[in-house]
């Protein structure tokens, strides 16, 4: 290069290459930081409330908000998840500090700290979730009843026991002599934290923005400073001797448990916490593209680091915290900068606002945490284990980790689920009875090989040549179960006799040993369960389609609405938020909801013949389509839009099969929609969409790929489609489903053209090399012939 070019040409990239990437600057937006000033004045009493209630230094409950803040939130997979001292690890944290000091319980959170890092490294965070969620309800619930029943004496004026037994056999003698000045304060923080949130009006609104936490301690503390009451008060030590992590001492196995303990409730915590913050964030229209779903293995080695940094410091553990995280999503945070941002807060708060925090009695934070724990026993999760008949798993949980201890408790709670598991696959009631001459044989819960036995005896009490019908009530049959029925229909059905099948969702008939299945797919389930429909079933009589149509009307009635009810009755009451608008054919073999695995409420389905979009604008164009784009992306909000072409589709078939001549039918009117399709199909070869398997089959399905593509484009030309684009609130994507082979292809954008994907795309697979000479000359016949038909609008 010449010395005398100009001298933004001397470090040129090479062509057709992005520019270098330049260092974005740090720019804090103002919704997180007004999200982390939200998150702070929840974090500030709370943090303190939790190091009263394990008996740890109070210092020890800001170092941990400020490290979770900083720490976890900067390496964590959940962006908007904030950690900090949670109210869940109050009761392991309480034992381990009654048990080996203050000192040598940082050394511990420093080792669950490295535990958890282990853990993440092995990429075992999704196990974690395998847990039954009865046993971590109660868990939950049997941690909040101990720190309720401990917070109960100081908020009487007295100080806890370190055991829940030991608290409540004194709680007689603590109610004789409590003291007036402190029950008063706990009342009135109790008071303003329940009454804050109900406040009525439009003040009431305002008001609200401060969160009641905080307003139950100032309103606790300036009324006791006014009052001037002698009340035990927070006594913050200078940091020059805050205590920092020392070496446990003791037996092996017992620290060891106490790591275990620790590294177990915080890692399901966090875990937990991160999946219930990607439940908030799906449900803040276009935030998700932003944010992202949690990676769970980088928030187990996130919440590792900032128990290692928080135990060294001299810190309580961290874990992932509800509360503060639903409110830093409800404040509309965006980012991790808002959980930073409140970790800074938090380090200020310690430095500066000592006077202030000092004058807190410890009775107004012994009835904030006594709330919080008081509400960990959650009715609505009560109402869940009973609905799932769970409640044995929930009690045995909660009792043992209320008597016996965290790690115990919940070992006592897997222990009873499995064991309820287990009785469930086995407890199997047959019966055997005869009604005017029909046998009845009832299975009564899972069909297994264990069950075989007796489900042989019971069906050979069934003479030769006697009616029979089997009634099975239950969700699994095993492979053992199923040979043994169809042996047993195959023979009772060759001697003359007929065997009926019937169960809460299908009925399938056995008159004759040869026939095809009389089995159908029910709707709004996946097509499963096909074992059911045994060989050799003869079909249904042929009805009339009234009668058709009345006996699926029936059957939904019977089987299905019972089970989508609620979820029904749910949408009902809040509308209807699809995710996305789904545009594909008209055609009664692509069967939306199988494909896309959705249900109820999840897509905005438009369908018609070729899933066409006419360009806006057009002379004598079809509204329909248009009206149907604008209110999901105006009114409904939709974040994505998937255009869904297929194989075999009858109106591509038409396009290219068009002869001159015949009557301007409405079905011709329709497809002059697709022209655009064919042009663009006998335009450049090497710009035509392919599939990455393999080459299209012939040209109806290179004009199937061709089409997807084609009304994509007239999407982009839609006003509300082109101002969603521009805002990136709107996604674009294009499918084909081929029918014959059950398969699903994404249009991805190559550097070489549009290339159809499969979902999911195996490794080493190679692009196809597109359509034949044959196949184009095809398609430049048919191009000439759709003109002279279709004409020009």
């Amino acid at each position: 290069m010449s010395a005398c070019a100009p001298p933004h040409t001397q470090h040129s990239h090479p062509p057709h290459s992005p520019p270098p990437a330049r260092r974005r600057r740090f720019r804090p937006q103002g919704a997180d930081v007004s999200a982390s000033v939200a998150v702070f004045l929840i974090a500030l009493p709370l943090s303190l409330g939790i190091a009263l209630a394990t008996g740890a230094p109070l210092r020890a409950g800001l170092v941990a908000a400020a490290v979770g803040g900083l720490v976890a939130g900067r390496l964590g997979g959940c962006p908007l998840q904030v950690s900090g001292p949670a109210a869940g690890l109050t009761v392991v944290t309480a034992d381990l500090i009654h048990r080996y000091g203050w000192q040598a319980t940082c050394g511990i959170t420093v080792l669950a700290g490295l535990a958890q890092l282990g853990l993440g490294c092995l990429r075992v965070a999704r196990g974690a979730l395998a847990v039954s969620p009865a046993v971590v309800h109660g868990m939950l619930a049997g941690i909040g009843i101990t720190i309720a029943v401990a917070q109960l004496h100081i908020v009487l004026g007295g100080s806890p026991d370190s055991s829940v037994l030991a608290n409540l056999l004194a709680l007689p003698a603590q109610l004789a002599r409590l003291d007036p000045a402190a029950v008063s304060m706990s009342a009135l923080t109790l008071t303003l934290l329940l009454a804050w949130p109900r406040v009525p009006g439009r003040a009431g609104s305002l008001l609200r923005r401060i969160p009641a936490p905080l307003v139950a301690v100032a309103g606790a503390t300036a009324t006791a400073a006014l009052a001037g009451l002698a009340l035990p008060r927070v006594d913050l030590p200078s940091w020059r001797s805050h205590a920092l992590a020392g070496l446990p001492e003791g037996p092996v196995l017992g620290i060891a448990a106490a790591v275990l303990s620790t590294t177990l409730v915080c890692s399901v915590q966090s875990l937990l916490g991160a999946v219930a913050v990607d439940k908030l964030v799906a449900s803040r229209p276009g935030l998700q593209a932003r944010v992202g779903r949690s990676d769970l293995d980088r928030e187990l080695l996130g919440q590792g680091a900032a128990n290692i940094v928080s135990g060294a410091l001299g810190g309580l553990p961290v874990a992932g915290v509800a509360v503060r995280s639903s409110a830093n999503v409800n404040s509309g945070a965006v980012s991790r900068n808002s959980t930073m941002f409140h970790g800074v807060l938090v380090v200020v708060a310690a430095l500066l606002m000592v006077p202030l925090l000092e004058r807190i009695p410890l009775s107004s934070l012994a009835a904030l945490v006594m709330a919080v724990g008081i509400q960990m026993v959650s009715l609505h999760h009560i109402r869940t284990v009973t609905r799932h008949r769970e409640v044995p798993v929930y009690a045995a949980t909660t009792l043992g980790v209320v008597f016996l201890g965290v790690l115990q408790g919940v070992a006592l709670g897997v222990a009873v689920a499995v064991a309820l598991a287990l009785r469930r696959l086995t407890r199997t009631r047959i019966t055997h009875d005869e009604k005017e001459g029909v046998h009845h044989v009832r299975v009564r819960g899972q069909l297994t090989f264990l069950a075989v036995p007796r489900l042989s005896r019971a069906l050979h009490l069934v003479p030769h040549g006697a009616p029979a019908v089997v009634e099975l009530d239950g969700s699994f049959m095993d492979h053992a179960a199923y040979e043994s029925l169809q042996d047993w229909r195959s023979a009772h059905t060759a001697r003359g006799g007929t065997a009926e099948l019937t169960g809460r969702r299908s009925a399938v008939r056995a008159d004759a040993p040869t026939a095809r299945p009389a089995c159908r797919c029910r709707p709004w389930t996946p097509w499963r369960n096909h074992q059911t429909c045994f060989t050799g079933v003869p079909a249904a009589p042929a009805t009339p389609a009234s009668h058709e149509l009345a006996r699926g009307i029936s059957s939904f009635q019977r089987n299905t609405a019972p089970l989508v009810r609620e979820e029904l009755a749910r949408l009902a009451r809040e509308g209807q938020r699809p995710s996305q608008l789904f545009l594909t054919c008209a055609d009664s073999r692509l069967v939306t909801s199988m494909i896309t695995a959705s249900g109820p409420g999840d897509l905005f389905v438009v369908r018609n013949v070729g899933n066409l979009v006419p360009p806006p604008g057009e002379e004598h164009g079809d509204d329909s389509v248009a009206a149907a784009v604008e209110y999901a992306v105006d009114v409904l909000g939709v974040r994505s839009i998937t255009v869904c072409g297929h194989s075999g589709c009858g109106a591509m078939q038409a396009l290219l099969t068009a002869g001159p001549g015949g009557a301007p039918t409405p079905l011709r009117r329709w497809l002059r929609h697709g022209l655009p399709s064919l042009e663009r199909m006998a335009g450049d070869l090497r710009a035509r969409p392919r599939l990455a398997a393999r080459a299209p089959a012939d040209a109806v399905e290179q004009l199937c790929l061709t089409n997807v593509v084609q009304q994509l484009e007239h999407l982009r030309a839609h006003t509300p489609v082109a101002r969603a684009l521009a805002a990136g609130a709107l996604e674009l994507h294009g499918m084909y489903f081929h029918v014959g082979e059950a398969q699903a292809y994404l249009l991805a954008g190559k550097a070489d053209g549009e290339v159809f994907e499969h979902v999911p795309q195996e490794a080493g697979e190679r692009h196809g090399k597109g359509v034949t000479e044959e196949v184009r000359d095809e398609v430049g016949g048919a191009m000439k012939a759709a003109e002279k038909v279709h004409g020009r609008s």
